[in-house]
């Protein structure tokens, strides 16, 4: 058998050598890289759980919570004082005006139990006698202490009798006597029906709307006539206030338009709101 030469080709029949029969290891050292892969998961999982941490901080903080909500809060101090709006409907049900007891106000001459429980609808009664009160008052008609309507969003204006018309007019103290006495009337039960008001001027005079005006006339005794001049108190937004329901005319309110007294249509509206809201208080006249 002829020799090889060192400086030959290698014998392609020839097979690798195993392990076993060369007695060496496997190399068990890492892939190049392996290193920086672990390097840039444990970077990865640290950032992470650093931005949890903070979102988990930021919304259990309490100052940053408050300084969110000081944001969009404003203090009382700075709110007007409006009165909240009544809802949209027009209101119903008894209010703060009450019709006078007509057996009370005989007996003792004072203003109605529900009437006085208002604190401040119904002032302490006038303790001048009435211009037409007898030495001993007939038992059917009551008795009643003057009363002026003073508007809630003009409080130095009051219902004035203008030529027979009601009218917004000023009144004080200083005003003469005739026109105090023509801005007072009394209160006295409905009319058509007791459980509201009517404004009697004496001399069988009342006050009653007439095409939607209101104005004195001399009582006719008809029913059209009872009806007209009687009103029914609603409750307002508005403090010691009421609206006047026409008893014929449901869903209209007495109102002041240019100064002069009406009979119209509830509006939901802050002004009709106001210029339909009066106080009575104790008579001018």
């Amino acid at each position: 058998m002829s020799e090889r030469n060192p400086g030959s080709a290698p014998d392609p029949s020839a097979r690798p050598a195993k392990v076993w029969e060369t007695g060496e290891t496997l190399d068990e050292s890492r892939v190049p890289g392996t290193r920086r892969l672990w390097l840039a998961g444990a970077l990865l999982v640290a950032v992470l759980a650093s931005t949890v941490t903070a979102v988990v901080v930021l919304d259990d903080d309490p100052d940053t919570s408050a300084k969110g909500k000081t944001k969009n809060t404003t203090s009382s101090a700075d709110e007007p004082l409006i009165p909240s709006p009544p809802p949209a409907t027009a209101p119903s049900g008894k209010s703060g005006l009450a019709a006078p007891d007509s057996s009370k106000a005989v007996a003792d001459g004072s203003a109605s139990p529900e009437a006085e429980q208002q604190g401040g609808t119904n002032p302490d009664s006038d303790p001048r006698p009435s211009k037409s009160a007898s030495a001993k008052p007939p038992a059917s008609k009551p008795a009643s202490s003057g009363k002026s309507v003073q508007a809630v969003n003009y409080p130095d204006r009051y219902w004035h009798l203008d030529r027979d018309s009601v009218r917004l007019d000023r009144v004080s103290s200083q005003s003469s006597s005739r026109t105090r006495d023509e801005a007072t009337f009394k209160v006295v039960p409905g009319i058509a029906d007791s459980s509201c008001v009517s404004f009697s001027l004496g001399n069988n005079r009342y006050l009653r709307h007439y095409q939607f005006r209101l104005r004195a006339d001399r009582h006719t005794g008809s029913e059209l006539f009872k009806q007209d001049a009687t009103f029914c108190p609603r409750p307002t937004a508005f403090n010691d206030a009421v609206m006047l329901e026409s008893y014929n005319y449901r869903g209209r309110f007495l109102r002041h338009r240019n100064f002069e007294v009406r009979v119209e249509s509830f509006e939901n509206s802050h002004l009709y709101r106001a210029d339909s809201a009066f106080r009575l208080v104790k008579g001018l006249g």
